[in-house]
């Protein structure tokens, strides 16, 4: 008896477990449904006759015209270099404020608040925005580009930086207090040994995004391959525009192998 019991009472909570899940899924769908709505998706008519535009569009842009790819050479070195750049400011401010953002290394609740509160302020502002506002500081060219990717992406890899903190094994922590290590010898030697190889893997994504995101800071006028591109456009020379895009394309695919290369044999 009472294992028929026990049996029913398993099945009204895979039921009930079943029936939330359902609920859950009906709601996402709601909220996607509504989206598509608002942006536009369900407007077939709309869609139908962009069709045709596209198809002319493209038509334009083909064959890709090269004759300017001489000079695609040095912008398309500042987009590496941007990014390069950006990753290393990311990667450089993000270490030690994640150290102040992670709950087990933090010295105070105040400053764990404040470090937490920064990363997200900086995930905030898009580096389009950023690109804007550094451009009228310091002028055109890479380095508000540099500066603009660089300050977003410590929001993002600090936070990742923090998250991997907080989840390290603390018994290697608690074996070097119990030596008598300091806070600094703790997080040496029993913090960062356990993180690095994902902060390594996060740091190689980051690349990758950041020369992405890079090609675009052209957009606000802070160098790079960007900026020949939205020339190109704003002159609506199309089939110079899908030359760049190959050429960006090709160098992506190009970072992305390398980074992948670097990921195999490092982390």
């Amino acid at each position: 008896m009472k294992t028929y019991q026990k049996f029913e009472t398993l099945l009204r909570e895979q039921r009930r477990q079943r029936y939330r899940y359902l609920l859950q899924g009906a709601i996402v769908v709601v909220i996607v449904a509504i989206s598509f709505f608002l942006v536009g998706l369900l407007d077939t008519e709309r869609l139908a006759k962009g069709v045709p535009s596209g198809i002319n569009l493209i038509r334009q842009m083909l064959p890709p015209d090269f004759s300017e790819a001489a000079s695609w050479i040095e912008p398309l070195f500042d987009t590496l270099a941007m990014s390069i750049a950006a990753t290393a400011i990311a990667v450089g401010f993000s270490l030690p404020l994640s150290l102040l953002a992670a709950a087990n290394t933090t010295p105070h609740p105040v400053v764990f608040q404040f470090a937490r509160l920064l990363f997200n302020g900086l995930r905030a502002v898009p580096e389009l925005i950023m690109g804007i506002i550094l451009v009228a500081a310091v002028g055109f060219g890479a380095l508000p580009g540099a500066l603009a990717v660089g300050l977003h992406s410590i929001g993002m890899v600090g936070k990742f930086f923090a998250e991997y903190i907080e989840h390290v094994n603390e018994a290697p922590i608690e074996a070097a207090r119990a030596a008598g290590a300091n806070n600094f010898q703790v997080i040496y030697h029993s913090v960062l040994p356990q993180v690095l190889p994902q902060m390594l893997d996060v740091t190689l994504y980051r690349w990758e995004y950041n020369f992405r995101a890079s090609t675009v800071m052209g957009a606000v006028g802070a160098g790079g391959i960007g900026f020949e591109l939205i020339g190109a456009l704003r002159i609506l020379n199309y089939k110079e525009v899908s030359a760049i895009l190959l050429v960006i394309l090709a160098m992506v695919t190009l970072v992305d192998g390398f980074s992948g290369y670097l990921r195999r044999r490092l982390v």
